[in-house]
């Protein structure tokens, strides 16, 4: 039988890994704008916020974060509870697993960001307000896309370190597919098999992600002529 019965148990895991990597993916890029524009920032408030956040986040272990905002939010709102007087409230894992990688990988994304804005050149910034552009049109006219193309070598790295970071919810309950594998192993005695396919479902995610990425490279490339050697 193909997996042994647990191919559906798999399937599920993977659709939750996949749906948690994406959503992760979407709160990392904006908290990763938010932060990239917080350190450009002239107001020297924002710029130390952003440097906090950035410093602090990627200095610490992914795995020490996870545990203490999912506990330490748990255990606030308990003790919030408590002190109302009402019925206590339950973290759901899928949400505090999004939030978490979300708050872990803006760090990453926001020095990635903030790297690719300084690499945009001035010039084209200073000839569109020339132009009569409003500031929002700047940005989604010539900043945005021109930031993308210096970008998406980063944001294809910290997105496949994500991936794989994913498995961390494992430990807070979420039935992803590292806990389905490692269910699947502990019930047929087969745990390297299971654990290899798990593997195996990773490349799978990280090999698609790949042509995602050089499909976005081709389309933000649009234009820029290459140096010929």
């Amino acid at each position: 039988m193909f997996l042994h019965g647990y191919g559906p148990l798999l399937l599920a895991g993977t659709w939750v890994t996949i749906k948690l990597a994406v959503l992760s993916l979407s709160a990392s890029f904006v908290l990763g704008l938010a932060g990239a524009a917080a350190k450009l920032s002239p107001n020297p408030v924002f710029s130390r916020l952003g440097t906090l956040y950035t410093t602090l986040i990627r200095a610490v272990p992914d795995l020490v974060l996870m545990l203490l905002l999912f506990y330490g939010i748990q255990i606030l709102l308990n003790d919030a509870t408590d002190l109302m007087n009402v019925d206590q409230i339950d973290i759901d894992p899928f949400v505090a697993g999004v939030i978490t990688l979300g708050f872990i990988y803006g760090a990453y994304f926001a020095e990635t960001f903030r790297g690719a804005f300084l690499a945009v050149p001035r010039g084209q910034l200073e000839a569109g307000f020339a132009y009569g552009m409003s500031s929002w049109r700047v940005f989604i006219r010539i900043m945005f896309p021109q930031m993308m193309r210096f970008a998406l070598p980063g944001i294809g790295n910290n997105w496949q370190v994500m991936v794989k970071a994913t498995a961390l919810v494992s430990i807070i309950g979420l039935a992803d597919v590292v806990k389905a594998s490692q269910d699947a192993g502990r019930s047929s005695l087969q745990f390297f098999f299971f654990t290899l396919t798990a593997g195996a479902v990773y490349l799978g995610i990280t090999t698609l992600s790949n042509l995602g990425l050089l499909w976005l490279e081709k389309r933000y490339s649009t234009g820029v002529r290459r140096a010929v050697l």
